[in-house]
């Protein structure tokens, strides 16, 4: 089973492994550190107590008096450190033996040299001479009545001596510290997830902002927007991104409302006209001419209802884009002559005349579609130019990266760039049946057109732009060269 895990539960584990193994890591540094100290403290305190013993074990040779094994206490050891005497061949001192300092014996002293009194720890819990085969004169650690102690072996006057210095207290700090540092990281670690878990929390709390805004969305208020200035500075290029994104949803509900509306409308009167010449042809017996009229009527309205349907599906066609396949070689100056020549006997009607100038390059598309689009330009200019006017098509090549073409014509009726901007709009019309009259025009158009090239312009990658300089209304179409053809795909 997939489960996937919210972002502060995520962030809590990751930061808990973290945290964990850190302070895991400090607890066995700082407690190493501590044991070291100690024991370099243990072994300077032997060190220099096996030096007293050695300096008094000379003295008394030189000066024929005997070694109390309690020096320690008496003399200067210090440190609390025990001393235990073995003869060379490791038989233990006890309070009664006699213990040899250079040709002397204890016995002609005043006072008697005797060892630390081992029957207490068992005689034979001490074996001198494996411990000294074992560790020599190095330091180590050694149990006496379950009691721990750091001792080292040393020889003076043919006698061994075991100094063992008592590090229980030792060991019981270290324990007393271990625990404490344990309370205090796992502290720390309770800590430190809750202030990552309040801060991830706290973090991400203008995040809700965003939930409630997406929460209210629908096609009755597309108009909410994200104050950026209120959010952190690690969320505000989302917060531009929603709003931009929000912007394009609203524009594109509200096109998408009137282009329902107006292909509602296309749809509608040519039905409606079907139905109701339909049922006045029914109503009662007529002449056969008048069947035959009625038909015409009819065929006209099919052909008009067959012409929104097929540029309504060219239009869904262009939207998802071309594929490599469809992309081929154009020579754009054949193309635009051959429909020049076509559309010329059309404005040769008006008295208007079509001019191609410039640098027109091959590029890579669609051959059938880059017709279509010139030719409802073309088209469309002749539609709108003013009568006794001339058409100015020209190319070239900008930025050695795209291929410029533009239309220019004059127009017939004067028009703002505001209405330029929506031409291409899907059903837009600018001029009305009394502008076609006045102009000698009978050209009736399904107002998808312009529509229709800016979707086939955008299938190839490239931009269309209308501009209005006096009288005069440019249309800018801006193609790709064959080398940015690898960038088509989709």
């Amino acid at each position: 089973m997939n489960i996937r895990l919210s972002l502060l539960w995520r962030t809590l584990i990751l930061l808990t492994i973290f945290v964990v193994l850190s302070q895991i890591t400090v607890y066995f540094w700082i407690k190493r550190s501590v044991t070291d100290h100690f024991e370099v403290m243990d072994s300077e305190m032997l060190t220099h107590a096996a030096f007293n013993l050695r300096k008094s074990s000379y003295g008394i040779e030189h000066s024929s008096e005997s070694l109390n094994p309690n020096y320690n206490n008496k003399k200067g050891l210090g440190y609390g450190v025990q001393v235990f005497g073995f003869t060379s061949d490791g038989q233990a001192i006890t309070s009664d033996s006699q213990i040899a300092v250079g040709n002397q014996t204890a016995r002609d002293n005043q006072s008697d040299f005797r060892a630390f009194n081992l029957e207490s720890y068992g005689k034979d819990s001490i074996n001198i001479l494996d411990l000294m085969s074992e560790h020599g004169d190095k330091q180590f650690e050694l149990q006496l009545d379950n009691r721990p102690y750091r001792s080292v072996i040393i020889t003076s006057n043919n006698q061994i001596y075991l100094l063992a210095l008592p590090i229980d207290v030792h060991h019981l700090y270290l324990h007393q510290f271990s625990l404490q540092l344990k309370v205090i990281l796992v502290a720390m670690t309770l800590l430190l997830l809750f202030i990552a878990a309040f801060s991830v929390y706290w973090g991400f709390s203008p995040l809700t902002t965003f939930i409630q805004k997406m929460k209210t969305i629908n096609s009755e208020q597309l108009g909410e927007r994200i104050t950026v200035a209120d959010m952190p500075s690690e969320l505000r290029p989302l917060a531009e991104s929603y709003n931009i994104m929000m912007s394009k949803l609203e524009d594109n509900f509200e096109s998408l409302s009137r282009y329902s509306d107006n292909i509602a409308h296309e749809l509608r009167t040519p039905i409606a006209t079907l139905s109701t010449q339909t049922q006045v042809m029914l109503s009662k017996p007529r002449q056969i001419s008048e069947y035959i009229e009625q038909l015409h009527h009819q065929h006209e309205t099919l052909e008009h209802l067959s012409e929104v349907t097929n540029n309504m599906l060219l239009l869904a066609k262009t939207q998802k884009g071309l594929s490599q396949e469809q992309l081929k070689d154009v020579d754009m100056d054949s193309l635009m002559t051959q429909l020049i020549e076509y559309y010329e006997l059309l404005a040769d009607d008006r008295g208007i005349h079509l001019v191609k100038s410039g640098e027109f390059a091959v590029i890579k598309g669609d051959k059938g579609l880059l017709q279509r689009l010139f030719s409802n330009l073309i088209s469309n200019a002749i539609y709108y130019s003013k009568n006794d006017s001339t058409i100015k098509i020209s190319a070239g090549v900008t930025d050695q990266t795209q291929l410029n073409i533009v239309i220019e014509n004059q127009t017939a009726q004067p028009m703002t760039q505001k209405e330029a901007s929506r031409l291409f709009e899907r059903f837009y019309r600018r001029a009305n049946d009394q502008d076609r009259k006045a102009e000698g025009t009978s050209y009736s158009g399904t107002g998808l057109g312009l529509s229709i090239v800016k979707s086939i312009v955008k299938a190839h990658r490239g931009t269309v732009a209308a501009l209005v300089e006096d009288n005069w209304i440019k249309i800018s179409v801006k193609l790709p060269l064959p080398k940015l053809s690898s960038t088509y795909l989709f």
